[in-house]
């Protein structure tokens, strides 16, 4: 930001018959000094002239306004100045809001910053603070309050700052001291000589906006019994208990703030046998429908409703139903409008569909009761070889069953995603040779985010996992390997600190320690240093370095603290590194190949603490918070106006001022770049990452040499098809920037506005 010189008089005339309403409530002169003190304030350090701003309060004082009306007329009048030539106008808007909770919290407790001990003990008394941030001495809690600098608070911009009051602080606290707590709390299990050194190096990382906390942990990590886990993925065996056991699960995490993804392939389909009667079952959507009324009711501690995803394998029978249950069209019994359906695909599948021939949807229960046959259980050639014996058996032994064409039924799930956004999409076969813990079992499907997965048992293990994510558009390349290792660090200590909500998701949080290190701001670290998504060899390098700094920590901590328990007969200790592939590999595509080797020889050696460490979340709030791009995608747009309570609300990337064109724009991109650039990426994470993929339909947006020529079916099927081809595990929501037509496409597909 370019430095503001000293700005002349400024323009508000005072008049000594105005009297304003103070936020103790009593009744002052006004006292025009002050209002410039603030204008000041906000636009100290940027290219905002102060003048400007109070220019446009003039016309809005009047006898009896309240200092907070006038507050929120400057945070206007800011807002108001904002453009795509200005941004910088939103940063002063946003040090206005911070300029007014701190006086609000001045009011309502008798001060603002300076005395952290204070705060801490007075918030435990109220039940507001977990009693173990008094594991903390008192001095060593004013030790811990000397480092709060308020300064960082003036780093948010109006959206950072309205969602971080809104969504993450508790009544009277303000940013530092919520930030500085949630970096106790998350050192309480080092060592007690180290406790104060990690503390600060964690608050430091997370209040510079260095290392983003997902919501559970930044929202429940400070409140006695929260939970802290972001991620969790359930699977119903097929009987009711199970079956309502799994939906209890889900009601617990809901409450708890979790994202809850479900299996359901297990569950025999609609006409199957039960107690022996043919056609007396009602399928998988009853019971999907249980799930989407649970999000409902369990709407998070009433922050939000609930959020399940719910996966089914793509050779079931239910699939079509599948497809249709959040059509308005059919039997609203069956309907399920507020959950998030997810196809599961294995490769075999995918081949099919590129080659045009038949796939066959079966009922896993007639498959498990004739064959002897647990068809969800299966993937990769295990899979492709017991379908084909399935496939040889009907008519004789399998009866209930269907065939299509596999290029119709992609088709139709295309269809459905334009349409909706979804079904999410997740590579079975992918993810599953990813997964270093083979031995242990299987991976059934996606989370709520379609980045983060691992091992699911029903009723013994439920995929828990815990997130952050390294906020690269404030993160020097240097700084990498410590920002990485504070990252897992914190995540690692969070498994010990969580009340998991259910059994399952204990065992699973004890046995595999699953942690999900992400990434957001990539679009600004392109920006920063004149890029694009195009540049792969760079982005390669610099996820190569992120993959290696956290798996190297990993290693560390199990050299001070022990292995994960099912660490032994896992890929990484054959020696296999990031997504269960050989050392050879890294030894081929590495910039730095040695530093691989060693690592592969120290794991074998000591063992790994966590058993999958990377995942990048699609971070779409809390990069607002953070005052970055989200995730690893492109930014939606360099500068537009988001919808919300209080009006429309200026959005754009950190650096839009200074390196405007090297934001390249979603909504116009070639999405075949963005899954090239996700694909490249995907090689050094070893779980997933939240891809969205955006489709603009209107004429001459990818094609400007042909201003009538639009986007057609089978250019989004020729990108979900590279998709799988290049390596990307998952595809999470398909949108579509809207046109005021659509005309059929050439393979007979319809491209449908959304």
């Amino acid at each position: 930001m370019t430095m503001q010189s000293t700005s002349p008089s400024l323009t508000i005339t005072p008049n000594k018959n105005i009297k304003v309403i103070k936020r103790d409530g009593n009744l002052a002169p006004l006292d025009v000094s002050k209002i410039r003190e603030v204008v000041n304030w906000a636009c100290e350090g940027m290219e905002a002239n102060p003048i400007t701003l109070e220019a446009g309060l003039t016309t809005r004082l009047r006898h009896g306004v309240t200092t907070r009306e006038i507050q929120d007329n400057l945070i206007n009048c800011a807002l108001e100045l904002c453009s795509p030539s200005d941004p910088n106008w939103r940063y002063v808007a946003g040090r206005l809001q911070i300029w007014s909770l701190w006086k609000d919290t001045l009011v309502r407790r008798g001060y603002e910053y300076g005395d952290y001990c204070r705060t801490v003990h007075n918030k435990v008394e109220q039940g507001q603070y977990d009693v173990r941030i008094l594991t903390y001495t008192a001095e060593e809690l004013q030790e811990a309050g000397s480092w709060i600098n308020p300064e960082w608070d003036k780093d948010y911009d109006y959206a950072g700052a309205v969602l971080l009051n809104k969504r993450y602080l508790l009544t009277d606290e303000l940013p530092q001291e919520a930030l500085l707590t949630c970096a106790l709390l998350l050192a309480i299990v080092e060592k007690p000589e180290n406790r104060l050194f990690w503390a600060r190096k964690f608050y430091q990382a997370i209040a510079q906006r260095k290392v983003s906390l997902a919501t559970p942990i930044l929202a429940n990590l400070r409140i006695p019994h929260g939970s802290l886990s972001s991620c969790f993925i359930t699977a119903m065996d097929d009987n009711l208990e199970s079956i309502f056991d799994t939906i209890k699960d889900a009601a617990r995490i809901s409450k708890n703030g979790g994202g809850v993804g479900t299996n359901v392939s297990r569950v025999r389909s609609t006409g199957s046998w039960v107690m022996g009667k043919q056609n007396t079952s009602g399928g998988v959507i009853p019971w999907i429908k249980l799930l989407n009324d649970t999000a409902i009711a369990v709407n998070q501690g009433g922050r939000r409703a609930g959020a399940i995803t719910v996966s089914l394998d793509v050779w079931h029978l239910d699939v079509p139903e599948f497809l249709e249950m959040q059509t308005e069209n059919g039997d609203q019994r069956r309907k399920a409008y507020d959950i998030f359906p997810q196809l599961v695909i294995p490769d075999e599948f995918m081949r099919r569909v590129i080659s045009r021939e038949d796939w066959t949807l079966v009922d896993p229960y007639e498959v498990r009761e004739k064959l002897g046959i647990e068809l969800a259980t299966t993937w990769g050639e295990s899979f492709e070889s017991v379908y084909q014996k399935i496939e040889a058996n009907l008519d004789t032994e399998i009866t209930l069953y269907k065939k299509v064409n596999a290029r119709d039924l992609f088709k139709l799930i295309m269809r459905s995603q334009v349409e909706t956004g979804m079904p999410y999409l997740w590579f079975k076969d992918t993810s599953n040779r990813a997964n270093p813990n083979q031995h242990e079992g299987y991976i059934p499907g996606g989370n709520l985010c379609q980045e983060s997965w691992s091992n699911v048992k029903p009723g013994e293990e439920a995929h828990t996992c815990n997130l952050d994510s390294l906020n690269l558009a404030n993160i020097e390349r240097e700084e990498l390997p410590e920002v990485c290792e504070i990252a897992v660090r914190m995540l690692d200590n969070t498994i010990e600190i969580t009340n998991t909500p259910f059994e399952a998701s204990k065992n699973h949080n004890q046995k595999y320690r699953t942690i999900g290190v992400g990434a957001m701001g990539l679009a600004d670290w392109l920006a920063k240093n004149r890029l694009t998504y195009n540049h792969l060899n760079e982005i390669s390098h610099l996820f190569e370095d992120i993959g290696f700094y956290c798996t190297k920590t990993s290693m560390e901590l199990a050299k001070e603290r022990g292995y994960y328990p099912a660490f032994k007969g896992s890929a990484w200790s054959q020696g296999k590194l990031i997504g269960a592939k050989p050392v050879e590999w890294f030894l081929q595509h590495a910039a730095q190949k040695e530093r691989w080797q060693q690592l592969s020889l120290d794991i074998q050696q000591y063992g790994i603490r966590n058993s999958h460490i990377t995942a990048i979340a699609p971070n779409t709030s809390s990069s607002l918070v953070q005052g970055c791009t989200a995730s690893i995608l492109p930014c939606y747009s360099r500068f537009f106006y988001d919808k919300w309570a209080k009006g429309t609300v200026p959005i754009a990337p950190p650096f839009l001022q200074d390196h405007f064109w090297f934001y390249p724009e979603n909504k116009s991109l070639n999405q075949q770049i963005v899954v090239k650039a996700v694909a490249t990426v995907q090689k050094w994470i070893d779980t997933g990452i939240s891809m969205e993929l955006m489709f603009n339909l209107n004429e001459g947006v990818y094609f400007p040499d042909e201003p009538d020529r639009a986007i057609k079916a089978k250019d989004i099927f020729d990108t979900l098809i590279l998709a799988w081809q290049e390596g990307c595990k998952a595809v999470y929501y398909v949108r579509t920037v809207q046109r005021d037509s659509f005309k059929e496409a050439d393979d007979g597909c319809v491209a449908c506005a959304n």
